[in-house]
């Protein structure tokens, strides 16, 4: 089965979003090939989960490099995530008869093949539904997440489900400022530093974003076809999600 893999690219919570939901709602209706990307943030940001309604008020009070946090929306569920020097992935595939949790599961496979062969070993957490009252997603693991052998969470991930398809989207920590997740959340930071040094010295974006392209075609036996979003394709994402 042939994949498109986009180049990754760096940009506005507010598009990021307006991608993946997109990709999502073509791939709902039979229009588009199951996708996978990568992609940064242009400006630090706090993503809210589909059924955060609310946020704390000295959100909106918070700036880093000069400039406010942004807030926006994902249309997956979960709680908030910081997004600042960090690495976020996306597969949108096509829906079977399988639970959320396997598919989450299934999915996270290629990640950690990926992260192994890097050197980082991660495992599933063990959190229960009691995350749903802490308002940060970094501060719990599910089993939905991933996490290494001495606690830390590297990978925090949410899902949405159509008819068809299934949209999985996700959050790696490899830079992210501790003191600014920590004013945040009002939380320690939960990863080691050491391991958070570890990653930015000895691998680059790009080697991480490589290793895990190679990881996702062994893992779905698939071939990735390499296709930048088109203008028509930028035309209708603006018109749906981004026009005002």
């Amino acid at each position: 089965m042939n994949w498109r893999l986009i180049p990754p690219i760096k940009a506005s919570g507010e598009v990021q979003m307006a991608i993946d939901n997109w990709l999502f709602s073509q791939h709902e209706k039979g229009n588009h090939r199951p996708t996978l990307r990568f992609y940064t943030w242009s400006s630090a940001t706090i993503s809210l989960g589909r059924l955060q309604k609310k946020c704390p008020e000295y959100w909106y009070n918070i700036t880093w490099d000069k400039k406010p946090l942004d807030l926006v929306h994902r249309s997956t569920g979960g709680r908030a995530v910081l997004h600042q020097g960090d690495l976020t992935y996306s597969v949108i595939n096509s829906l079977d008869n399988r639970k959320t949790l396997e598919i989450y599961q299934d999915i996270c496979q290629f990640l950690i093949k990926g992260w192994l062969s890097l050197g980082i070993q991660l495992d599933y957490g063990t959190a229960k539904r009691g995350y749903i009252n802490n308002p940060s997603c970094f501060n719990t693991a599910t089993v939905a997440d991933l996490i290494t052998p001495d606690g830390s969470k590297l990978i925090g991930s949410a899902q949405r489900r159509g008819k068809r398809s299934i949209l999985q989207h996700g959050s790696m920590v490899f830079n992210t400022d501790k003191s600014l997740f920590e004013t945040i959340f009002k939380q320690p930071a939960p990863w080691n530093l050491s391991l958070k040094k570890q990653l930015s010295k000895n691998y680059s974006l790009e080697t991480i974003i490589n290793v895990l392209t190679e990881a996702a075609k062994t893992h779905f036996d698939i071939e990735l076809v390499t296709k930048s979003i088109s203008k028509n394709e930028w035309q209708e994402i603006n018109k749906k999600y981004l026009d005002k």
